[in-house]
């Protein structure tokens, strides 16, 4: 590999320790990679599509752009092409990454590969990456992510101590349980990315401008149609922000403002002399350590996520022109990790001291890009939060922002990485610069499921019940901001300080005997669970409209009578979910609609998309309004009865508004969450502690006990009711998932209706199933908590899309898809041609000879089908409930 030396000072030994004196890891290709010269000076009146930021990122949307023949596309650059965040970082190509990022990071990696044959110097080496552990849980955390890569034919490996060694002679792996080998991730060039994505994109007809700055997105009637800029105005039909670290402040430049989550870290690199390092050793992601190393100009590169990292410009001053010449060489923030990289590889410890540097990158609340069409205004599309490294993600996230652009829709599964996961309150400053600090260590951090919830910008959104639910013992996690209590801790008391999590695992988690308190309650007393954090959305019009207008939406019937309640999807196009709900009539032309947590943004912004202009219709959002208690259990009746002083006779689906205790007008809902017996009780919120007390008090006679979220989602998965965000999305359908029976196809028309029709007369090609995993010992094995892979007959058919344990049948129980084999290995979806050999019936789920397996770690374990609730379950239910009994449930999480 070519060194690239500092051309200011030429020669490393005197490298400054500003980041603008080491600008130049990249050289001009043979086929002139340089930009120089090619921006345009002139700012055009208008454009088609407009992009805002000449980093990795913008340069590959206008590329896919162009290569798509969507030719009109201005990009725009407040210095010049690449001068950004993308200007510098590790270069690393991973994809040991979960399914949908890997997706993504492919598509990277296949974009790049064409640049290099097409003849330009990118530096694109394929020199693989060793992934170490250094305990028995990181290393199952390994294995588990290799068992749900390998079916997509991504090469991985256990390797031993030794084996490590041989492959990265430079290693001490005396002290390591062992690694993976993944012959396939790369390293490359940034810089000359970037540039050779930009030459291209002007090849193909994109115009060019630096120095070039946002001054205000013009929006009307929601949607853009314009910027106004220091050169000019500019009128255009989509707007782009993928303006890296400054992305977040030009949301705030229109009205109404638009939230882009994102902030920028420290991000720090120790880079020493070269000293004849081998430019094919693999690169090294130690994550135990906190820290990455790669070859770099014949030295080493040394990175790291750490534990506790350092927000950056918080001085309230915002971003600095001259950002790149601060001195960021914080020897003794970074010290602690070189300390480790010197461990890891003993040379380093004989070399003279390193050269550091400080690259800032923006890095999202939740560590996941930023992707999609903004809730707040039409056609204004977000591509930002690299999370540290915008090469990885770079090229495949502007071939999905140009995708939907062209489209309309996206063309893959985005929804982990939507904007509209966020609400408002995530783009406060102060939010995101505590929030920053813990993120960043997460990258590398063993992520145990529903037992890594976040320390640092918590109680932001608490229910009224938040502090009294705290002395129960209650041990909260986050979705969409709002404390939720995920389980109690029976032994608390109410001096002590609050309950936290205990430490993470693969296995039983260390708090399961308090899940199974709580689940003998919600089977023999009454289960109280506080729910509040569920969307809620008033939907009304003051004449029909409101039910036209659901009716359209819905694909269940919704006219229903006043007092009534309907559990419903709402699909697109395709027949995909987009909303999971429930409609409850208040009135003639008045509906409460309930929806999943992490919907609150994102399928109110779809509702109002939906709106016709002449404003007949309207939406309020009242989550905040109501404090939400699931009351569950075949006693919840009687309780709410004595409470009540009244019988509380509800048929199922129907709802009264009653008194309970002194608070008047709490809406009894007549359904439950968890499929067991009971009532969801809609409480003004300032009467909930007075209801939540009245339950608690009077329903000591009833075995009332707390429940919390985490023993509500192992109930429903035992009851094959899937989850939203999971199981549920915008790419399965009713018929997938076994709930046709919610759609009315006699309706005279509702989105996605042709599409439901015609997959109920031809078929499915992929279906949702129950397993049960006989073999797993929950008390000693590793268990499966979704994304494992699942073989039929030693053939890939499909992925666990949720997982835990069943109560009732003391097993572990997994929800997940079925297709058959030759679609997935193909990799497509069935066409009109092809889809009659893909169809799958029932017989041919649960046909005797099959035998399925579930890949737990790199252990297969026989697994068996269930089209519908398993009898274990269902023979249970009825001999501890009579019989007579179905309860109603609602699909949400």
């Amino acid at each position: 590999m070519t060194a690239y030396l500092c051309p200011m000072c030429n020669q490393f030994g005197n490298m400054a320790r500003s980041l603008g004196k080491f600008q130049t890891w990249h050289q001009a290709s043979s086929m002139g990679v340089s930009t120089r010269g090619l921006a345009s000076k002139q700012l055009p009146s208008e454009a088609q599509v407009v992009v805002c930021g000449a980093g990795i990122v913008g340069n590959s949307v206008a590329y896919h752009l162009v290569q798509n023949g969507l030719t009109d596309v201005l990009v725009i650059d407040k210095d010049t092409i690449g001068s950004g965040t993308s200007h510098f970082s590790s270069g690393t190509l991973g994809l040991f990454k979960p399914t949908h990022t890997r997706e993504i990071i492919m598509n990277s990696i296949k974009l790049y590969r064409q640049l290099q044959a097409q003849g330009f110097d990118i530096g694109l080496r394929e020199c693989g990456s060793l992934n170490l552990a250094q305990t028995h849980e990181r290393m199952i955390a390994l294995r588990r992510r290799m068992a749900y890569n390998a079916p997509s034919g991504l090469h991985c490996e256990v390797v031993s101590r030794a084996e490590l060694q041989k492959l990265h002679p430079l290693l001490f792996s005396d002290d390591l349980e062992g690694g993976i080998w993944v012959e396939e991730d790369a390293v490359a060039q940034p810089q000359s990315i970037c540039h050779a994505l930009a030459t291209l994109a002007q090849t193909g007809g994109a115009k060019y401008v630096e120095h070039c700055e946002m001054e205000q997105i013009l929006i009307k009637d929601r949607k853009v149609y314009g910027m106004k800029t220091n050169l000019g105005t500019v009128k255009c039909e989509y707007f782009v922000n993928s303006a890296g670290m400054w992305a977040r402040d030009l949301g705030l430049k229109s009205n109404p403002r638009v939230a882009i989550p994102a902030y920028p870290a420290e991000h720090f690199y120790a880079i020493t002399e070269p000293f004849d390092v081998n430019s094919n050793l693999p690169c090294v992601r130690d994550f135990d350590s906190s820290i990455y190393a790669r070859e770099f100009n014949g030295g080493v590169l040394v990175g790291g996520f750490e534990l506790e990292a350092k927000p950056a410009f918080t001085d309230g001053l915002g971003i600095p022109k001259n950002w790149k010449e601060r001195d960021t060489s914080d020897w003794t923030h970074f010290r602690p990790l070189w300390e480790k990289a010197v461990h890891r590889m003993p040379v380093l410890g004989k070399v003279p001291t390193p050269h550091l540097l400080s690259s800032p990158d923006n890095f999202t609340p939740d560590g996941r890009w930023v992707i999609g069409e903004a809730p707040e205004v039409r056609n204004y599309l977000v591509a930002v939060g690299m999370n540290g490294n915008p090469l990885e993600g770079g090229g495949g996230i502007g071939r999905a922002v140009a995708e939907w652009i062209i489209e309309g829709e996206p063309t893959q599964d985005l929804l982990s990485f939507s904007v509209q996961r966020f609400l408002d309150l995530h783009n406060n400053r102060q939010y995101l610069q505590e929030r920053t600090k813990e993120v960043v260590g997460r990258h590398y951090a063993i992520m145990h499921p529903m037992q890594c919830e976040y320390n640092h910008a918590r109680k932001l959104r608490c229910s009224p019940l938040y502090s009294v639910l705290e002395r129960y013992g209650a041990v909260f996690g986050t979705r969409m901001a709002f404390e939720r209590p995920l389980y109690f801790d029976s032994s608390q008391q109410h001096w002590d300080k609050p309950a936290q999590m205990p430490p993470g695992t693969f296995y039983k988690p260390k708090f399961f005997k308090y899940m199974q308190e709580e689940f003998q309650a919600c089977q023999e007393g009454v289960g109280i669970i506080d729910m509040s954090s569920f969307s809620k959305i008033l939907i009304k019009s003051n004449g029909p409209s409101v039910l036209e207008y659901l009716q359209r939406l819905c694909s269940n019937d919704v006219n229903i009578p006043v007092g009534g309640i309907v559990h419903t999807g709402m699909q697109n196009e395709r027949g995909g979910y987009e909303n999971d709900c429930i409609l409850v009539r208040q009135d003639k032309y008045c509906f409460f609609m309930v929806s999943p947590t992490s919907q609150q943004t994102r399928v109110f912004e779809w509702m109002r998309s939906h709106l016709d202009s002449d404003g007949s219709v309207t939406l309020k959002d009242l989550t905040s309004m109501y404090t939400v208690i699931n009351v569950v259990g075949h006693k919840s009746r009687q309780l709410l009865s004595e409470l009540s002083n009244a019988a509380l006779n509800l048929h199922s689906f129907t709802y009264r508004k009653v008194n309970v205790g002194y608070a008047s007008n709490v809406l009894v809902m007549a359904f439950t969450h968890t499929g067991e017996p009971g009532y969801c009780l809609y409480i003004p919120s300032e009467y909930a502690l007075h209801v939540y007390d009245r339950l608690m008090k009077v329903g000591r006679d009833y075995g009332a006990r707390n429940v919390g979220m985490l023993t509500q989602r192992f109930m429903r998965i035992e009851k094959f009711i899937p989850f939203w965000a999971e199981d549920l999305n915008s790419e399965t359908t009713p018929f997938e998932t076994g709930s046709g029976y919610l759609v009315k196809l006699d309706k005279e028309y509702f989105i996605g209706k042709y599409a439901l029709t015609r997959q109920k007369k031809v078929g499915v090609t992929k279906r949702l199933v129950m397993f049960s995993l006989d073999e797993v010992d929950p008390d000693k094995d590793v268990w499966a908590w979704g994304g494992e892979p699942i073989y039929r007959n030693k053939e890939f058919v499909g992925t666990l899309t949720s997982a835990g344990y069943g109560f009732t049948g003391n097993k572990i129980i997994g929800l997940g898809f079925v297709t058959k084999p030759g679609l997935l290995a193909q990799n497509k979806k069935a066409d009109a041609r092809t889809e009659d050999e893909f169809i799958i019936t029932p017989e041919w789920i649960t046909e005797p000879g099959a035998r399925y397996e579930i890949d737990i770690a790199g252990h297969l374990t026989v697994a068996t089908p269930h089209i519908y609730v398993p009898t274990f379950t269902a023979m249970a239910i009825e001999e501890k409930q009579g019989k007579s009994y179905r309860p109603t449930v609602v699909k949400s999480s």
